[in-house]
């Protein structure tokens, strides 16, 4: 098969539409709004964002279809051959807020690059993953979310799921507090299996596992009672989000530069934040645990 971006176009807004369909029924009340933007050369920016819900405070499922003549220093960091090369970026990365302290933070992405030079074969990856941000950890959801996802890869390789795991845990971790955002999930980018085909079904298979990862676990905890002191955790953690967008996150970086626009780049961003100067949680807290255990890496789904 050769390489296709428009399929995956065609698959991401299908699944775009099945996601805020699935957070909409949880929510049970607030529904996504889409600002639609047909861009150039048949591109489309199309972010949904849901705001102020029962459940949820704030969730983004923004699709892009990006065509330009040039990538951006973002996309070619890392890859300095591509260049100059014109290029084709189709993704779907989502944020999901919920109101509750108990109920986590949850962050995915699935996308694909294409980049093409006049008289050369496309270079082409994939990459994407998802994973958890817990402020009141519990083993029963971290166990499911990692299970969930080592079931998606199971398939393709046995040995997939425990590599994408390790990057996964690399990635989103703040150096500067010396401190991963949350307990992980999965991570692959400039990926490629053995052709386009296979490639594809993998970024299928991973996609459609995300509900099955996530909305068991928000349907487990959104209805939990909180007190106001849960509440200021929540916001207070939420900071490391910020900050790893702003100062880590290569999507984040990767929308500014290619100038998207930037509502839709920033919508990823919890609408309510806190930080607190020096904060120490009590030993033996719920909130301590969250540091002891929940925030160092672990074979979840191997537990119990």
């Amino acid at each position: 098969m050769s390489v296709q971006p428009q399929q995956v176009r065609n698959y991401l807004r299908e699944l775009q539409a099945e996601i805020c369909f699935a957070l909409e029924e949880s929510d049970g009340e607030a529904q996504f709004m889409e600002d639609r933007i047909d861009t150039n050369a048949g591109g489309l920016s199309a972010p949904r964002v849901l705001e102020n819900g029962r459940h949820i405070e704030r969730a983004g499922v923004n699709f892009t279809h990006s065509v330009g003549a040039e990538l951006p220093s973002a996309a070619t960091a890392r890859r300095p051959e591509l260049a100059g090369r014109g290029f084709q970026a189709v993704s779907l990365s989502l944020i999901v807020h919920p109101c509750n302290p108990y109920a986590p933070t949850t962050h995915a992405n699935f996308r694909c690059f294409v980049a093409t030079k006049k008289g050369e074969a496309p270079v082409w990856w994939m990459g994407g993953g998802y994973d958890l941000t817990p402020y009141y950890g519990f083993d029963e959801d971290a166990v499911h979310f990692h299970r969930t996802a080592r079931a998606a890869c199971n398939p393709f390789d046995s040995d997939l799921y425990g590599k994408l795991k390790a990057a996964c845990d690399d990635y989103f971790y703040l150096p500067h507090r010396q401190e991963a955002r949350g307990i992980g999930g999965v991570f692959f980018d400039d990926f490629q299996l053995e052709n386009w085909a296979t490639s594809f079904a993998f970024l299928k298979a991973m996609s459609a596992s995300f509900l099955v990862a996530y909305i068991p676990i928000l349907e487990r905890r959104k209805n939990t009672e909180y007190s106001e002191a849960e509440r200021d955790f929540q916001l207070y953690r939420r900071g490391r989000y910020v900050e790893f967008n702003l100062l880590h996150d290569r999507g984040t970086k990767y929308g500014i530069q290619s100038g998207r626009r930037i509502e839709a780049v920033m919508c990823s961003m919890p609408p309510v934040v806190r930080w607190s100067y020096k904060h120490e949680p009590t030993s033996g807290s719920p909130e301590a645990k969250l540091y002891e255990r929940y925030l160092i890496p672990r074979d979840w789904a191997d537990l119990g």
